[in-house]
């Protein structure tokens, strides 16, 4: 994983699939300093309409890292973690870079574990989800991560209806 002060972001593409450097992104929301701005910047540039690039994997370790040393609880962490590794191999993305991979697949993983303390004390149905996601991310089960991500319950209730009407039950 490069570290923050390595130059080798500047060679790394974002989820527009142009040079981006989350750094300062990654400063400011570790320094806690216009959160919610720093949030829509990072949704906005590690993953653009499905594509990711390098640098969105590469952030994927310091989002954890700086998410594990937080005081609180933080739905976005969880989905945007899952956002890009269910995009990861898709619709041209690339995979993640050999040099870095295990940083990436063990930020996953400790998120993950993060997620099994937190889903106990969980509030909103945002946050359950994307914990849930997460953890299913790391136990292999990509599509239940996707649907606990892109779903409601509302929305899952209107599709197992719909479901259950084609099928005469």
């Amino acid at each position: 994983m490069p570290k923050l002060d390595d130059d080798s972001w500047l060679q790394l593409t974002g989820g527009f699939r142009t040079q981006f450097d989350p750094r300062p992104l990654l400063t400011k929301l570790q320094s806690n300093t216009d959160i919610s701005k720093v949030w829509e910047e990072l949704w906005n540039e590690l993953h653009h309409q499905g594509d990711v690039g390098e640098a969105s994997y590469a952030a994927v370790p310091h989002l954890v890292q700086i998410y594990l040393a937080a005081p609180e609880t933080d739905w976005n962490t969880y989905a945007l973690v899952v956002t890009i590794e269910l995009s990861r191999g898709k619709g041209g993305n690339p995979e993640v870079p050999d040099w870095f991979s295990a940083e990436y697949f063990r930020a996953i993983q400790d998120l993950a574990e993060k997620g099994l303390e937190e889903i106990e004390y969980a509030e909103s149905d945002e946050e359950v989800r994307a914990i849930l996601s997460v953890i299913a991310i790391w136990k292999g089960a990509r599509t239940h991560a996707r649907m606990l991500l892109d779903f409601s319950e509302d929305e899952i209730l209107d599709l197992e209806e719909q479901a259950l009407g084609n099928t005469g039950n």
